[in-house]
Order: C-alpha cells, then sequence, then structure tokens
C-alpha cells in the first residue's frame, strides 16, 4: 500500500520481492531461459503500468499470480503463432525451390517445346483441330463434332492419325544430346 501511495523505497523492495515469484510462475509455463526472463520484465512493467488497480484489503498475492499467468498464456500464444508461421515460411520456401526448374530443366523444357510445337505443325488441318478440341480443350466426341462440323468418326480417326503421326515424328527426340 505503500508503495501504491507513492513511496519509492517501498516500490524498490516490492519489485525486488516478488521478483522471484513472478520468475517461478514464467518458469512453469515458459520453461527456464530467456523466454522466461522476458516474462518476468514485460511481468513487472504490467504491475508498474496497472499497479492503481489493486484494490487495497484484497489479498495481492492472487491478484498478481493472475497478472503473471495471463502475461506467460499471452507469451506462449505468440510464441506458438510465430512458430507457426516460421514452419509455413519454410515449408513454402521448400516447395518453391523444389517446383522451380533449375537451369537444365528450363532449357530442356523450351527444346522440347519447340520440338513439339514442329511436330504439331507438320499435322493436316483436321488433325490439329481434333488435337486442339479432344487432348488441349478436353471435349467431348459429341461438342468437338459440333464445333468442327465433322462426324464423331471423322474426329476419332483424325486423332488417331495425328497421336501416331506426333509419336513417329517425337521419336528419338527426347533423348539426351551428347
Amino acid at each position: 500500500m505503500r508503495a501504491q501511495d507513492g513511496d519509492r523505497v517501498a516500490y524498490h523492495a516490492l519489485l525486488s520481492d516478488i521478483s522471484p515469484y513472478l520468475r517461478a510462475i514464467a518458469h512453469r509455463y515458459l520453461g527456464r531461459g530467456e523466454d522466461a526472463e522476458d516474462a518476468v520484465q514485460e511481468i513487472l512493467l504490467v504491475v508498474h503500468d496497472i499497479r492503481h488497480t489493486y484494490e487495497r484489503g484484497r489479498p495481492f498475492k492472487p491478484w498478481l499470480a493472475t497478472i503473471a499467468t495471463r502475461r506467460c498464456i499471452d507469451l506462449l500464444r505468440r510464441r506458438s503463432r510465430r512458430a507457426a508461421h516460421e514452419i509455413d515460411a519454410d515449408d513454402a520456401l521448400d516447395r518453391l525451390q523444389e517446383a522451380s526448374p533449375g537451369p537444365y530443366e528450363t532449357t530442356t523444357h523450351l527444346h522440347d517445346s519447340r520440338t513439339i510445337h514442329e511436330a504439331v505443325d507438320g499435322l493436316s488441318p483436321k488433325q490439329k483441330e481434333a488435337i486442339r478440341l479432344l487432348h488441349l480443350e478436353e471435349m467431348s466426341l459429341d461438342e468437338a463434332s459440333t464445333r468442327s462440323r465433322q462426324s464423331v468418326g471423322a474426329l476419332k480417326v483424325a486423332c488417331h492419325r495425328a497421336l501416331k503421326t506426333l509419336k513417329q515424328a517425337l521419336a528419338g527426340k527426347g533423348e539426351p544430346h551428347d
């Protein structure tokens, strides 16, 4: 009560006397180490800021324990959120690195893409259209037939021949270069 009335010596003595108790609460929640010591300092700052809320005549220890416990729980929540974000960021970075092609993969992809475009350019217009509608746009045979104005049978034949031609054109082109 003297500390609350402005007695600096009593206030300093109070802070010194409650520090071991606060440290014990912080160790119980946060373990021994820097986090617990940081918690003690934060609790002391909170006690300083809200010391005017202590009601004279009421037990001091439960008031102090409530403040310390809530502060430790807040610190635990903050720690778990930070850990979750750090894990998420590390996972995202790993996925990005795994998904990012290297120079060899990029060059190979460009070469393969060019080779495929050249092979497709060698198809007849009806075969190109059949491949585009059925495989690239993933239309049903009926939808492709309506759009291309070809019969279902004609589309099947054109697609089959196109795939056979592409297979022959690309045979041996996917092997590594020396």
